[in-house]
């Protein structure tokens, strides 16, 4: 079983909070979502596990049994080409639960006219092999969103 944590602190929205279909519809996979405190943070490493895809906007971390978790930093931020995202860690890197990954401030992403929701998508599962999945509520980074069988 993997736990999945917070990659940051807000209000827990679950995916069908998520202002994209693609998103909503779970058709990434599944997973939650989490509307950040609109301060400056640090994004963090929701398992641990090494870096695989890395990007301003959004990374995935896969852990020791193959399970990849998908961090979205915001929707539609992939148009922002990075502006207002600091790597703080690169594709291959190992991280530990908790690891900053990359800082970046949600009400800066809002204030360029994009949602700052995160999915936070369990990549190639199925809905039924998650438990215990965090849909409401508030989060820090850290806190458990759900387990991954």
């Amino acid at each position: 079983m993997t736990d999945v944590s917070a990659p940051l602190a807000g209000t827990v929205v679950g995916l069908g909070g998520v202002p994209d279909p693609v998103f909503a519809g779970a058709m990434v996979g599944p997973g939650t979502a989490i509307d950040p405190e609109r301060v400056a943070q640090e994004a963090v490493a929701p398992v641990a596990g090494t870096i695989i895809s890395m990007h301003p906007h959004a990374y995935v971390v896969v852990d020791a049994e193959g399970h990849g978790v998908l961090t979205h930093l915001g929707i539609d931020t992939v148009q922002l080409n990075g502006e207002g995202f600091e790597l703080l860690a690169q594709k291959g890197d190992t991280v530990a639960l908790g690891q900053p990954v990359v800082r970046w401030n949600p009400a800066d992403v809002e204030a360029k006219g994009k949602s700052p929701v995160c999915p936070v998508v369990a990549l190639e599962a199925t809905a039924e092999a998650l438990s215990g999945l965090k849909e409401e509520g508030t989060v820090q980074a850290g806190d458990l969103l759900f387990g991954w069988k």
